[in-house]
């Protein structure tokens, strides 16, 4: 077995006990120079958070563990396909590489596709099935937000 089978199986078995424990069939190994890192599992069902996602749940372990935002040289090995929130996670952690097991096709018999998300977010806003749009207020009494917050990273 490769390493990177053995980091996924490792996903795997997490998944299956987050199954017993009640949970949904998913988790999370991250991996950084061979060495495992942090794990997660999906906690949707134990928190009532819908952002409690295995993948998630590793990275915010990974990134208390390393002390550091970015996961730079880190790969995330995953039971299943990410969705879109757990992707762009990855991607903003500066995570270089995702290895998943089960596909999208493999979860859609039984629910667990986010297909459809990647399906509606590739459209443009305006045809997308949440209204997204963009209103640019300001405060008028407080400095632009963004140029306030440059200003202190100076100091």
């Amino acid at each position: 077995m490769t390493s990177q089978q053995r980091h996924l199986a490792e996903a795997i078995e997490l998944a299956y006990a987050n199954v017993e424990n009640g949970g949904r069939p998913f988790g999370a190994v991250i991996v950084k120079d061979d060495e495992v890192i942090a794990t997660g599992v999906n906690e949707i069902l134990r928190t009532n958070d819908p952002t409690s996602h295995a993948e998630l749940n590793a990275i915010r372990a990974a990134s208390r563990k390393l002390g550091s935002p970015s996961l730079a040289g880190c790969t995330v090995y995953a039971s299943g396909h990410p969705c879109p929130m757990c992707l762009a996670a990855m991607r903003m952690a500066g995570v270089g590489e995702v290895v998943y097991a089960y596909s999208n096709e493999d979860g859609a018999p039984y629910g667990l596709s986010t297909a459809a998300v990647y399906a509606d977010l590739a459209k443009p806003f305006a045809e997308q099935s949440m209204k997204i749009h963009h209103e640019p207020v300001r405060l008028e009494s407080r400095a632009d937000l963004f140029a306030s917050w440059k200003e202190r990273q100076g100091a």
